[in-house]
């Protein structure tokens, strides 16, 4: 059993890319298939023995809340009009997971969501978990499992989850510096925040997950705000790697691709590919996209 079952999920984003679908409605809590987005990520990581939820919102994120909530009135009208069968989709809503809230008031960057957490997580080693990013097919995904289980056995800083992107796209991550080869886990020598084609230490991205020291909160106090006036959470880490801090990598396996709900594209995509899998559903879609194709 691991000791650390606290995970900080930034949800604050305003997800214009996504506009209008976004325009009312979190982006995380977007549909791939039958479930909303940050549903997927919770599960995951509950499945990965986290049991205590950080939700670090922004303005208009109330359904998040709200999804996570038990329902009673709901309950008792399913069962009223003969739908108990669909008590099973909402027993999400009843394991045994604690569910927090806190608010980042400014849009000021994913270091300074994170760095919100700081008067709930304390002195606590904790997992960072990207709102938009599923992991896995339908999140059957124990990369956060793994990253605690590195973090804990190499008395690590930080673990970073990364993930193997064609080059001509490392422009739009942070990017892995590794310390010579860069195996399964591998110590990271540097992180680079999008750089170019051509100054791309490797094609390894950041992918979305994230195990800390406490100690990452006084690196992003110190940070000073980039472009935008946003705090970057890659600064912060550098300044650990810099600081003499243990800072390792660990690769997604090739079956546990990420998900990015981040712009149309990619969500379209991953809504397909989840919607295929649906065991009751995706048959006959799948004969039905034949047919338009």
């Amino acid at each position: 059993m691991t000791t650390i079952d606290l995970a900080v999920v930034p949800v604050a984003g305003a997800g214009t890319r996504l506009l209008p679908a976004t325009k009312s409605q979190p982006k995380e809590m977007l549909p791939v298939g039958r479930k909303p987005v940050v549903q997927y990520i919770v599960e995951e990581l509950v499945q990965s023995g986290i049991r205590r939820v950080l939700f670090v919102t922004g303005p208009g994120k109330h359904s998040i809340e709200n999804h996570f909530d038990v329902n009673p009135e709901l309950v008792d009208f399913l069962r009223e009009t003969g739908k108990e069968e669909l008590l099973e989709e909402l027993e999400f809503g009843r394991r045994n997971v604690e569910y927090c809230y806190t608010r980042q008031r400014r849009q000021l960057g994913l270091g300074h969501a994170v760095l919100t957490a700081r008067p709930f997580v304390g002195d606590q080693p904790f997992v960072v978990a990207l709102g938009d990013s599923i992991i896995g097919l339908h999140a059957q995904s124990l990369v956060v499992q793994r990253l605690i289980s590195t973090f804990e056995a190499e008395r690590a800083d930080a673990v970073i989850a990364f993930e193997e992107v064609p080059r001509e796209e490392v422009r739009q991550y942070g990017i892995a510096h590794p310390k010579g080869e860069a195996g399964a886990v591998f110590p990271l020598a540097d992180i680079v925040e999008k750089p170019s084609v051509e100054e791309a230490p490797s094609t390894l991205a950041v992918a979305a997950r994230y195990v800390f020291r406490s100690a990452i909160f006084d690196h992003l106090a110190k940070t000073t705000p980039g472009k935008g006036g946003e705090i970057q959470l890659t600064d912060a880490i550098r300044a650990m790697i810099r600081g003499g801090g243990k800072v390792l990598g660990v690769r997604l396996p090739p079956d546990e691709v990420r998900y990015d709900i981040g712009n149309f594209e990619s969500y379209y995509a991953a809504f397909v590919e989840f919607a295929l899998a649906d065991p009751k559903y995706g048959p006959r879609l799948r004969e039905h996209l034949k047919s338009l194709i």
